[in-house]
């Protein structure tokens, strides 16, 4: 089994992703993920699999809902993490948080009714291993439960570079020829490749999924009829997000964009992230 490009795992153990997605643009990403969970999931009791689910911002808030959730994740700091989460959901608890790798779940067959995996397919890179993960999940899911399935697109790193690009700052990727080629690699198949994080400290070694991409592998793995979403439309682009966030008026009108564009392909590649739905037959 190959591994995770090491500065990946780096970035995780050093805790830099707890509670990303209560600023910026994780706020919009949290807000719509949700929605489309709720959309899918059946009821609670239900059992959800929340497979790379970093510190469990996800699997708490299932949990707070009286689903039973089951914590993946293959940083040992992302799993201490998630216990911090539990002040904020008195009376919840998650039904196990364990150091786990998405291709390798110590669960029974047919054993959860939905399965989130929210971080694993941009972060393996070898699209062998990636169709492991996903035919992992096919294992672990009862007939008819749903997947949820993230993955970043090739134009995501460009833009976001782009919206940030300031010489007076010292943003200044777009100057950098290593950078430029690197982004050149990325929209020509997917691949970004940045061992230790050389060219753009934003992002380890990872593999970009197109929406076709996307609905492809999952194919491959077992779920034929895939349905993807632009996650963060073009929303992410406003400037000071978390200021709009603070007002109702303002976040429905960001959050009303986002489900405008949610699937229109044309546009999708936009929303520099993407999550899959399907079921298992």
């Amino acid at each position: 089994m190959k591994t995770l490009d090491k500065a990946v795992l780096a970035y995780y153990e050093e805790g830099r992703e707890y509670h990303r997605l209560r600023n910026g643009i994780g706020l919009i990403e949290f807000e719509r993920t949700k929605e489309l969970l709720l959309e899918n999931l059946p009821s609670p009791p239900a059992v959800i699999y929340d497979i790379g689910g970093a510190y469990g911002e996800y699997s708490w808030w299932l949990a707070s809902m009286g689903y039973e959730v089951h914590l993946f994740d293959l940083s040992e700091t992302n799993i201490k993490l998630s216990r911090t989460l539990k002040n904020e959901y008195p009376g919840c608890s998650l039904a196990a948080s364990k150091v786990c790798d998405a291709r390798e779940i110590p669960r029974a067959d047919g054993s959860a009714d939905a399965v989130l995996l929210m971080g694993p397919l941009y972060h393996i890179t070898d699209d062998k291993e990636r169709i492991k993960a996903i035919r992992e999940s096919f294992r672990l899911l009862k007939k008819g439960g749903v997947l949820f399935a993230a993955a970043l697109t090739p134009y995501s790193v460009l833009l976001y570079n782009i919206t940030v690009y300031s010489p007076d700052d010292g943003e200044m990727h777009l100057e950098d020829p290593a950078f430029l080629k690197m982004v050149e690699r990325e929209l020509k198949d997917g691949c970004h490749i940045n061992p230790n994080k050389v060219n753009y400290s934003g992002l380890g070694s990872a593999h970009l999924h197109t929406a076709k991409v996307l609905r492809a592998e999952l194919e491959i793995g077992g779920f034929p009829d895939a349905v993807v979403h632009g996650v963060m439309g073009g929303a992410w682009l406003v400037r000071d997000i978390d200021e709009l966030w603070k007002h109702e008026a303002s976040k429905n009108a960001l959050m009303n964009t986002v489900r405008l564009m949610d699937t229109h392909e044309e546009i999708m590649g936009l929303s520099g992230h993407l999550l899959a739905v399907a079921r298992r037959g």
